[in-house]
């Protein structure tokens, strides 16, 4: 399967998931790394409008690794930037394999999808907040990573 192909799958099978998700999405954004390598100087940024501080919300953080990816789990900081400038920095691990190399999240093909969930939190300020991601790894440039996806929705009303 070509490059294009699967980017192209992936695009409606996460234009499929946004639109069957009604209204509770406020942001999905996805962003592909050139070569499949994530290097150290690449730090995707994904700009988010929070429209109402009295709901919870999920934040998910997805990531497409090939089946060649060689290591079972990933670090990254993530940069958080609130619309009135305060800044936060949090390391955060997602786990890609098993110890017996098994694959946590969903194997399709070549790719492996694994996400990291942040369930049920408040923001406190109306506006746009910035994230950005920085991989916590001390290799140059992190091998067979394909994208990775930022997804805010609204919780449901209970």
């Amino acid at each position: 399967m070509t490059n294009q192909v699967r980017n192209f799958l992936f695009v409606c099978s996460l234009s499929l998931m946004l639109f069957s998700c009604g209204d509770s999405s406020v942001f999905s954004e996805s962003i592909a790394f050139p070569n499949n390598q994530w290097t150290m100087d690449n730090k995707p940024v994904f700009k988010v409008e929070i429209p109402d501080t009295s709901k919870f919300y999920t934040v998910d953080v997805t990531f497409r690794t090939t089946t060649d990816y060689p290591y079972n789990n990933l670090w990254f900081f993530l940069h958080a930037k609130t619309p009135k400038g305060q800044t936060g920095r949090e390391p955060v691990e997602v786990k890609i394999a098993h110890a017996d190399g098994s694959w946590i999240g969903e194997k399709s093909g070549t790719i492996v999808t694994t996400s990291v969930h942040f369930s049920h939190r408040k923001f406190p300020q109306k506006g746009t907040y910035i994230f950005t991601l920085e991989q916590g790894i001390t290799e140059k440039a992190i091998p067979e990573v394909l994208d990775v996806s930022y997804t805010v929705s609204a919780d449901p009303e209970k």
